[in-house]
């Protein structure tokens, strides 16, 4: 469209000249510039100055429970940079951050779409990985789990038996929790959590783009007493019939049913020879089940003629039943915020998008979440498959550790009876000795002893006299 009209006056043809090149030229950029689908209240990807956007509440500091949210990527992503996010970096800690939305919003005539991403990379035990949106009179410093908010949402984990989103409005005072449970997922990898709030009061809860509850507000939530109650005046006729089958009154018990019993005596058993009634006792047959015995007696069932169906109490309007206005409709939406507790922490959060526009929030998830999830799969699966391998060395190493120290202890349990061995050897070697020399004793006792020569006794005292000076004559001292 030009805004001009044809003529053939010559400034007029200059004119449309120059309104065609402008036409062209805004064209041009708009071609080039992104098509706003929506209204955007607050984008959130996490760069190296979020610290200036987000304040870390008092919550806890004084105790020193509270903990501290780091820029990171993990341990696998599709894109070291682009894929960075907050993580919870300490153990059993309380994490209470918040963020200012630049220009806070209604909830009341439009869509709201409420997103962001979680990774559980810790393989989370316990703990929250939810976020809330909080309302304008929100203190920054000082938020804490008791502070109130308008929604809460995002999964929880918790054991076995705590797996869900929390989807969770405030009412008044009150806060509501959805009746029905929505599995959240529990593996390792980065999964994007969207809620869809309509003027309606309808709602829908995806997961990875993948629809995972929706409907009513007033039917999910307990934010009204029910319209209807049982009928107080009403109750149960006493003849009503409540079996619709019974037992057929023409199927009777045969008379020979109870004839064979449950069990019988083997008929092969034989008493075995060396039985000693005397010492044993009497011999019993062991006892097999009987083939043709036929069990208790159940009478066929059949449909019951006086029966007309289950009995349903009849419902009266609820006198205290008063419809509750605007749920799911906030006039101040100022903030949004990290308020949780974690037993092992490592949770990744990122992406976050408020808007009111369900193509805006498709848009940002595939921009982000799409570009990375493959190949942040990619590099799980090779950190799992490098892990496997690394036990199975592990594994294999220690089992070559026990298997070597069984060889050892055999060896050293050999040598031991070696050496057991050695000593009787020489105990049995030392025995033969001690005995032949017992032996050679006792042949040296039976030899006789060969006869001295006699003696003359006056050799004796001549030899005496010879070796003795005489008592008169001195002794020289050498001599002595």
């Amino acid at each position: 469209y030009l805004p001009c009209h044809v003529s053939t006056h010559p400034r007029s043809r200059t004119n449309m000249a120059v309104t065609v090149a402008q036409f062209l030229s805004l064209a041009f950029v708009c071609a080039l510039t992104p098509l706003a689908l929506g209204e955007v209240y607050f984008k959130e990807t996490f760069d190296d100055d979020w610290a200036d956007r987000w304040v870390q509440s008092s919550n806890k500091q004084e105790s020193g429970e509270a903990g501290s949210l780091l820029l990171s990527a993990g341990e696998f992503y599709g894109d070291a940079e682009a894929d960075r996010g907050l993580q919870t970096s300490e153990d059993a800690k309380f994490y209470s951050y918040s963020s200012k939305i630049e220009t806070p919003f209604a909830i009341d005539d439009k869509d709201l779409i409420l997103q962001f991403s979680v990774k559980h990379e810790q393989n989370i035990d316990c703990g929250g990985g939810y976020i809330k949106l909080m309302g304008g009179d929100t203190n920054q410093e000082s938020f804490d789990g008791d502070s109130q908010y308008n929604i809460m949402f995002g999964p929880d984990i918790c054991g076995s038996s705590t797996k869900r989103v929390h989807v969770i409005f405030r009412h008044g005072d009150e806060n509501y929790l959805i009746k029905d449970t929505i599995r959240c997922e529990t593996d390792r990898l980065t999964h994007v959590y969207t809620l869809i709030l309509h003027p309606d009061s309808t709602y829908e809860v995806r997961i990875d783009g993948e629809k995972k509850k929706d409907g009513s507000l007033y039917d999910d939530w307990e934010f009204e007493l029910p319209k209807e109650i049982d009928d107080p005046e009403a109750s149960k006729p006493d003849d009503w019939v409540n079996d619709a089958m019974i037992d057929d009154p023409e199927d009777v018990k045969p008379d020979d049913w109870d004839k064979e019993t449950e069990q019988i005596e083997d008929p092969d058993a034989e008493m075995p020879d060396d039985w000693d009634q005397e010492f044993d006792g009497d011999w019993e047959a062991p006892m097999l089940p009987n083939p043709k015995y036929k069990g208790a007696f159940r009478a066929k069932r059949i449909e019951n003629p006086d029966y007309v169906g289950v009995w349903e109490h009849p419902q009266a309007p609820n006198p205290d039943y008063v419809h509750v206005e605007n749920v799911g409709k906030y006039p101040s939406n100022a903030y949004v915020a990290f308020e949780l507790w974690q037993v092992k922490s490592g949770t990744i959060f990122d992406n976050i998008i408020v808007t009111d526009s369900i193509e805006e929030a498709e848009a940002f998830m595939e921009e982000t979440f799409g570009k990375s999830k493959d190949a942040e799969k990619e590099m799980f699966d090779k950190a799992e498959e490098d892990k496997r391998e690394k036990d199975k060395i592990e594994r294999e190493a220690r089992e070559a550790e026990r298997e070597a120290a069984k060889e050892a202890e055999k060896e050293d349990e050999a040598d031991t009876e070696v050496d057991d061995d050695g000593d009787d050897d020489d105990a049995d070697a030392n025995a033969d000795d001690a005995s032949d020399a017992d032996a050679d004793d006792a042949s040296d006792d039976d030899v006789p002893d060969e006869e001295e020569p006699a003696v003359d006794e006056d050799d004796e005292d001549a030899d005496d006299d010879a070796a003795s000076p005489d008592d008169d004559e001195p002794v020289a001292h050498e001599e002595l």
